[in-house]
């Protein structure tokens, strides 16, 4: 195998590197898997991204020269829902082996992102006998242990400890995230391999702050909150808005939100009635879904952007905004801590409560400053997190993994059907 040319099987199932982002399956992790295919591809690595077939889809797209999107079709004549696709993982491993057959092809390493991708690649890496790094980008337990929202399976849990104990190794982004994996699922740290998660500085540049509202039909309001993100109730956006609530003398205030799928959709039709309960309609802009092209005018039209998330495992959005020189209030989730290391950057809040978020918004929207330097200052912080400088990191990682050729996991059953009882006898045992 020639150095930097091997070949990457990487496992996306239930989100589309090239999906419509904001909406409820589709955000960060969508993000990290086409930065990252496209830096790849630039250092020659072959890589084929495995993903479930959607409607009117070829079953091969070209991502680079290097890089092929290959959509798995199920014979399911419809996109399967997240929460189903466990049960169809057979079907998924057979068309995966098919293809990989048909095409005559070996994989030296597997990559994959969230647990269902993972139970997919640990299979895999007993038949190939490589090594599978994983992702899970958020975990079952951290979200249970948290209460807010649904509660996540326990098929999940018990698959994500037996990945977690017999994939090769696991990439996480933050610190906060590899003490989860410890905690959790008593996870060995010496295979938690800690590389951050990355920003595209090319894309995400300011804006001046009246083009921007310009472009957006914004110049109307003289203060703009902005939040970013899926709708899911971990994101917080009811505690941001009955914050935002709090500010009734700042009637030229505006709170937008991106995110969600259209506009009538059930995620957003219910945070409009908080918001008519909240009698801040008058004041809240839901945007949407919106193009990744188009989010650096929305971070440039704000004055801050707020993360009131109860749970991220990196927080994407804190580099987009300071990429774009605007400043982020957040709660300590993620890899905030270590990326707003300076005052003019932002603030991340001790007090998570409505009360706390509208002390800090209303420090930071009576003293805002657009200048430069201070968009210099923010922008300095997130230029050390380049994909490309991301991508080198993993790259190192790979090599590493197919230099020391770690042995394989232990027997896997041979099929989806008898995993989930192997799963949680597995995860018994260490608990």
């Amino acid at each position: 195998m020639a150095h930097g040319h091997f070949r990457i099987a990487m496992l996306s199932l239930h989100s589309s590197p090239t999906g419509e982002l904001g909406t409820r399956d589709t955000g960060g992790m969508s993000v990290y898997v086409f930065e990252l295919a496209q830096e790849l591809g630039a250092r020659g690595v072959y890589l084929d991204i495995y993903t479930q077939a959607k409607t009117g889809h070829p079953t091969v797209t070209h991502l680079a020269r290097t890089v092929r999107l290959i959509h798995l079709n199920t014979g399911v004549h419809r996109e399967i829902p997240k929460q189903d696709l466990y049960r169809y993982l057979d079907l998924f491993y057979d068309q995966l082996e098919a293809f990989r057959k048909g095409e005559h092809i070996t994989y030296d390493l597997i990559h994959s992102h969230y647990w269902l991708s993972g139970c997919l690649g640990l299979r895999a890496q007993r038949a190939w006998n490589v090594p599978h790094l994983i992702m899970f980008h958020t975990l079952g337990a951290v979200k249970n242990s948290l209460g807010v929202g649904p509660s996540e399976s326990h098929q999940r849990i018990a698959a994500e400890q037996l990945l977690a104990q017999q994939s090769t190794a696991i990439v996480v982004g933050a610190e906060r995230e590899k003490q989860h994996l410890i905690r959790f699922y008593r996870t060995d740290p010496k295979k938690i391999l800690l590389i951050p998660c990355g920003v595209n500085l090319d894309r995400f540049q300011q804006i001046t702050v009246q083009a921007a509202r310009q472009q957006l039909g914004l110049d109307r309001w003289d203060r703009i909150v902005l939040s970013v993100g899926r709708l899911d109730p971990l994101k917080g956006v009811d505690r941001l808005m009955e914050a935002f609530a709090m500010l009734r003398d700042m009637q030229r205030c505006c709170l937008v939100i991106v995110g969600g799928g259209d506009t009538d959709q059930p995620d957003i039709l219910q945070l409009r009635q908080h918001a008519e309960s909240l009698n801040i309609h008058d004041r809240v802009i839901f945007a949407g879904r919106v193009a990744q092209g188009a989010l650096p005018f929305y971070y440039s039209a704000a004055d801050v952007v707020v993360i009131p998330s109860h749970y991220e495992s990196f927080g994407l959005v804190v580099l987009e905004a300071l990429a774009c020189g605007t400043p982020v209030i957040t709660t300590p989730v993620g890899a905030v801590e270590q990326i707003l290391t300076r005052p003019e950057a932002g603030m991340v809040l001790s007090d998570v409560s409505p009360c706390g978020f509208a002390s800090a918004l209303r420090q930071f929207l009576t003293c805002v400053e657009h200048s430069p330097r201070t968009a210099a200052i923010r922008r300095a912080l997130a230029t050390p997190y380049s994909w490309h400088r991301v991508t080198a990191a993993l790259y190192a990682a790979y090599n590493e993994l197919l230099r020391t050729s770690l042995p394989s996991a232990p027997h896997m059953p041979v099929s989806f059907g008898t995993a989930f009882s192997y799963a949680q006898n597995q995860r018994s045992a260490v608990v």
